[in-house]
């Protein structure tokens, strides 16, 4: 591989990661100011505003872990939206991903490789 191909390969990685990194840095930074004194009331206005940005299919994912109060695995929850059961546990993971993210959807690792979901 050339010299000259591999600048512009690095130098491509850090544009990206520049570009990135202050988004995640300013959520960050606010969140907690305005949080730190009226604690109780910041956080039903954060699960609000983050239900109003959530996709159909989270939003259909998240009514179901909700439903099951004892944690649902990710093929359980595709198959209670009616999925296949070849495909349920992967068409469930993407939303699961971005709902733990959010903080409304907590991750509880069972045994080495079983996982289950529940609603925080």
């Amino acid at each position: 591989m050339k010299i000259s191909h591999k600048r512009k390969v690095q130098f491509k990685l850090n544009k990206r990661v520049k570009a990135t990194s202050p988004a995640r840095q300013r959520p960050v930074k606010t969140q907690p100011v305005a949080a730190a004194k009226p604690a109780p009331a910041a956080a039903p206005a954060a699960a609000a505003s983050v239900s109003v940005s959530l996709t159909p299919k989270q939003q259909q994912v998240l009514d179901i872990v909700q439903a099951n109060p004892e944690g649902i695995n990710p093929k359980g929850i595709g198959l209670a939206a009616g999925q296949e059961d070849s495909k349920a546990a992967s068409w469930a993971t993407g939303a699961l991903k971005k709902l733990t993210e959010e903080g409304v959807v907590e991750r509880v690792q069972v045994a080495s490789n079983k996982v289950i979901y529940k609603a925080c």
